[in-house]
């Protein structure tokens, strides 16, 4: 258990009535996002099927954050640690994996989304922590992340490996959220060219972002990292984002 001021993070194993509560929190992902059919047909059962690997944060009676990891193989023939499909590959194998009765080598962070109130208070960091000593209470050396840099959506048209190059003076990357997660030991692998990727028509997508996507090529969308492709002929756009690897080592300690 971890306490911040009030704040008291724990594994989901440890407070497994707080399972129905994991998605009260106020967030601010886009619309678009939930319509990865990946993350539609697993994400939802992550945190159930492995509380372990998952925590959350109360303030009193109410859940202000969560983060949620899964295990999986990286022995099995094509696999790796860090695939270019980043968070939907991962995602994917660790049920797959759980289906068969493979044991876990690595674990993959998903996602820690904090409530809107509480942002800006660290919380970031001891939720990023937490997660780190889950994967080490479950025996593994190493967390695995396919981190969604923060600011990437300001300039979709700048390639995510310039990006990535840039630091401020003290060293440490221009953005927020790659900026935690180096300032917590985390070190930069690779990118995941094409870790989500979500395709719908343009009616949905009109639906999704409020833009007309009524011409063909490369759009600008609120809250997207790279641009969004529209093909009006097909009635279809797509979204392939690229994320950034990260690696944190961590000590195994089973319980």
């Amino acid at each position: 258990m971890t306490e911040i001021d009030s704040i008291v993070i724990t594994t989901l194993a440890e407070r497994p009535s707080l399972l129905p509560r994991m998605y009260e929190i106020a967030e601010t992902w886009p619309a678009f996002i939930p319509h990865d059919p990946v993350g539609e047909a697993l994400l939802s059962r992550v945190a159930e099927d492995f509380p372990r690997y998952c925590v959350v944060a109360t303030d009193g009676d109410r859940v202000v954050a969560r983060g949620l990891s899964v295990p999986f193989n990286t022995d099995l023939d094509g696999r790796e640690e860090t695939p270019d499909k980043g968070w939907d590959q991962v995602l994917v194998w660790a049920f797959r994996d759980r289906h068969h009765g493979h044991s876990p080598t690595a674990v993959s962070a998903l996602e820690i989304t904090v409530d809107t109130e509480y942002l800006g208070r660290g919380l970031s960091y001891g939720m990023l922590a937490a997660l780190r000593d889950a994967a080490g209470r479950q025996g593994h050396n190493a967390l695995l992340a396919p981190v969604r840099p923060t600011a990437k959506h300001l300039e979709p048209r700048v390639a995510m490996t310039d990006y990535v190059r840039r630091r401020r003076d003290d060293g440490f990357p221009t953005d927020p959220w790659l900026r935690v997660h180096v300032k917590a030991g985390g070190s930069i692998q690779k990118i995941a060219s094409a870790s989500m990727t979500v395709s719908g028509s343009l009616a949905q997508w009109r639906q999704w972002t409020g833009l007309p996507f009524n011409s063909d090529g490369d759009i600008d969308v609120p809250g997207a990292l790279v641009p969004v492709h529209c093909d009006t002929a097909r009635d279809q756009a797509v979204y392939v984002e690229p994320n950034v690897w990260i690696r944190h080592d961590v000590k195994p300690r089973t319980i």
